[in-house]
């Protein structure tokens, strides 16, 4: 009686767990919720960006600043924004269990990183000639916004070589490892979406 009574039990349990949604695990839900106060904190900035604009006048940029060139900039955006594809079939090696597409996924994405946070630190080399944070309101918002989004950049890099240098080591591609990926992942694509925001407010509305 009492073993039926158990076996029945065990039954219920375990049709009412197959019935039941999974959900989203706590680190993504996390990681949605800190990607959406950052999303919130460039909309803040790039609002501020173009509340100062349209009050200080006709002009701007300010001054003799000049207009900003576009080819170093549209450089940058053709390295950072593929940067994606390669983050999206690293996360694809590691939901099937393949090593090998994990580390170069990861490894590119890595080298493409770096090379926009080097273009961008030759772009400060050349316009810090010229201005800097504090020679007016559109120097202070230019290295404010575009500062902030390198801060972030550096922040994903950080997270996707520890997760190379985890895939590197050996291992079994478990469930705790794949989601690292995937809210790794999330928070790339956030960084790439910002930068083509940034693009347009920064680069391409002084020309409109």
């Amino acid at each position: 009686m009492t073993d039926r009574g158990g076996i029945m039990a065990a039954t219920g349990a375990e049709a009412l767990s197959t019935e039941l949604p999974a959900g989203r695990s706590t680190g993504w839900w996390g990681m949605v919720m800190f990607v959406a106060t950052e999303a919130t904190l460039f909309a803040c900035l790039l609002g501020s960006y173009f509340y100062l604009r349209f009050q200080y006048g006709p002009q701007w940029p300010p001054g003799a600043i000049g207009t900003p060139e576009l080819l170093k900039p549209l450089i940058m955006t053709a390295v950072l924004l593929p940067s994606s594809l390669p983050m999206v079939w690293a996360e694809r090696g590691s939901r099937h269990g393949r090593r090998w597409q994990l580390r170069c996924g990861l490894g590119a994405t890595m080298l493409l990183g770096l090379t926009f946070l080097t273009l961008q630190a030759t772009e400060y080399a050349e316009k810090l000639r010229h201005f800097t944070l504090t020679t007016d309101v559109y120097g202070s918002l230019f290295y404010l916004i575009t500062g902030f989004h390198g801060l972030h950049v550096l922040v994903g890099l950080t997270m996707i070589g520890w997760l190379l240098a985890a895939a590197l080591s050996g291992g079994t591609i478990d469930a705790h490892r794949r989601e690292r990926v995937r809210n790794t992942a999330i928070y790339w694509h956030f960084v790439d979406a910002v930068w083509a925001a940034i693009l347009f407010t920064i680069y391409l509305s002084p020309r409109l």
